[in-house]
């Protein structure tokens, strides 16, 4: 559990209060204006297709920029240090060009209102079904995990109880997601992403200052040698041989976690899917690479200032490095609210206290509202209530929400039993994201992938992944590294997507493929080119707007910080 003791309380004023409340206002108000555009299911679920690239980008990055990404991040600076760059640069950037460039043309031209319905189309029913209800639990799983982290923040700011907090947290979320569907979550997460921003920066700059610069950082940290290189990165997989924890980055973070979290999961392609055209549906994840990419120096360097300057959380590192797993005061999820605590003062902790909760609150909108729009097209509409008028699966929609948002009541408590809440979230990805990520590249590049081949590899890759769990958490098996650290889910991503290719192409050639004209806009080969290319217009002009350049240009940089923080 999240320290939450009166030693912890928050010394909030009058002024960090109003700044809260002001803040909860407006992000109700934009639901409110939100319903106004709300006529139809496509309206709720993906914005009527109506928003420009600079928005559906912004949303891009801050629906990610929750409680995994502040509080698990925070929490990766102060327990491995510089490594967790990896997380960024190894592991989100090279995926989020290849969504924009390769799969969103795919996505969008195809206009499928999901990623289950894209493998509908390709592949049938059962690896529809299969996604479509594995995609639903993934989701109310991660929306307990900013579920709690939410209700955590609001927990030591008031001293509610825990179950109360996140109570009040999730009826918040769920106002303005009910009322306003997917576009109030996108302009939420616009104005979070500037909310969180302008909590991070001062928070680092602050925080630097009190520990001396960066020379000062440095000086405090004691294992340097592991902390401030981040290669082989041995203390963030768990695994002893540098050789094999390269290997489990590259691949297991860097290939499978990455690439089938970023192109496969609906919570962000949703947000390319709501924009305007294809070439701002393309430019949606190229946009949000940019502020990606600068993250790891206001979130992984706060986490690292918060292990030496924290006194509490310093002496826990100490006991966890002595006695690893020993209970300890507090946690390393800690990290973030340790530090806001030591270096902010009154009404700049108001404004920390507002990006929190904005960056909570903007991971679970958009866990929700993927949800909400998987749910209702992908499984009731599809499976059991068909062919019923638009507005009865509007309601459907609304009420689907409700539904998701108690169920992550349930599932924020068990998040709140992980020291480290990445751990977590690396976990679930191993299960859900690994195997899909296998399934969609054999079947984009394949035709000859059947549809047989879809849920049978997508069963095999979950069921390998959940296997890898249960050995390194029982101990039977130790080279996947420590059951408390992440490479364990780094070697589960990998086995899943390679049992899931084996089993695909074992059965693809004992079973009979779709004929080449139903695969026309589904298969990279059977697709014309120009069908992937967008026609350009006056919003799409001007070289900087092309996806090329945007997507050339984040590589070269993201490159160039690789070799800075080596």
């Amino acid at each position: 559990m999240l320290l939450a003791d009166a030693n912890f309380r928050l010394d909030a004023q009058a002024v960090d209060y109003v700044l809260l409340g002001f803040y909860f206002v407006i992000v109700l108000g934009i639901g409110l204006m939100a319903r106004r555009s709300i006529s139809s299911s496509l309206d709720f679920f993906l914005s009527g297709r109506s928003l420009p690239a600079w928005v559906t980008g912004l949303a891009f990055v801050s629906a990610n920029l929750g409680a995994v990404e502040v509080f698990g991040m925070t929490a990766n600076g102060a327990q491995f240090g510089i490594p967790t760059v990896h997380y960024y640069w190894i592991g989100a950037i090279p995926a989020m060009v290849f969504l924009g460039i390769v799969m969103m043309p795919f996505y969008y031209g195809s206009k499928v209102r999901s990623v289950p319905e894209y493998l509908n189309r390709r592949f049938g029913p059962a690896s529809h079904l299969v996604n479509g209800i594995s995609f639903a639990t993934a989701q109310v799983l991660i929306s307990g995990i900013n579920l709690f982290a939410l209700g955590s923040v609001v927990n030591v700011l008031l001293g509610w109880p825990l179950w109360l907090s996140i109570v009040v947290s999730a009826a918040v979320v769920l106002t303005y997601t009910a009322i306003g569907g997917l576009s109030a979550a996108i302009y939420n997460e616009v104005l979070q992403f500037f909310v969180i921003v302008a909590m991070l920066v001062p928070l680092t700059i602050v925080g630097l200052h009190r520990v001396g610069g960066w020379d000062g950082l440095v000086g405090k940290i004691a294992d340097k040698s592991n902390e401030l290189n981040s290669w082989p990165g041995t203390n963030l997989t768990g695994i002893g041989d540098a050789t094999l924890s390269v290997l489990g980055i590259v691949f297991g973070l860097g290939f499978v976690l990455s690439f089938g979290y970023w192109t496969t999961n609906f919570a962000e392609v949703q947000r390319g899917l709501s924009a305007k055209s294809m070439s701002a549906a393309k430019r949606t994840p190229l946009i949000g690479a940019y502020p990606k990419m600068l993250l790891p120096l206001v979130i992984v360097i706060p986490g690292m200032i918060a292990a030496v300057l924290s006194p509490e959380l310093a002496a826990a590192k100490a006991q966890l490095a002595a006695n690893p797993g020993a209970a300890t005061d507090v946690q390393y999820n800690d990290a973030i609210k340790l530090l806001i605590r030591d270096v902010l003062p009154n009404g700049m902790l108001g404004v920390a206290i507002t990006g929190l909760a904005a960056s909570f609150m903007a991971g679970m909108a958009a866990n929700v509202s993927a949800f909400n729009t998987v749910f209702t097209y992908d499984i009731w509409q599809t499976y059991i209530r068909k062919n019923r008028p638009d507005a009865y699966y509007l309601k459907v929609g609304r009420t689907v929400t409700v539904v998701g948002v108690v169920a992550a009541i349930g599932t924020a408590f068990i998040a709140a039993g992980y020291e480290n809440i990445m751990t977590y979230l690396q976990t679930l990805f191993s299960f859900f994201n690994a195997p899909l990520f296998a399934t969609f590249i054999l079947g984009l590049f394949w035709k000859r992938m059947t549809p047989a081949a879809g849920w049978s590899g997508l069963v095999a890759g979950t069921l390998s992944a959940l296997a890898v769990f249960i050995l390194a958490n029982s101990g039977a098996v130790t080279w996947f590294g420590s059951p408390d650290s992440q490479g364990p889910s780094f070697v589960g991503a990998g086995v899943a997507f390679v049992v899931d290719i084996l089993v695909s192409v074992v059965v693809s050639l004992r079973t009979r493929p779709k004929p080449d004209d139903q695969l026309t806009g589904l298969v990279w080969s059977l697709t014309p080119r120009e069908s992937r290319r967008h026609t350009s217009d006056g919003e799409d002009s001007g070289w900087y707007r092309k996806p090329g350049v945007l997507a050339g240009g984040v590589l070269v940089l993201t490159l160039v910080l690789n070799i800075i923080f080596w």
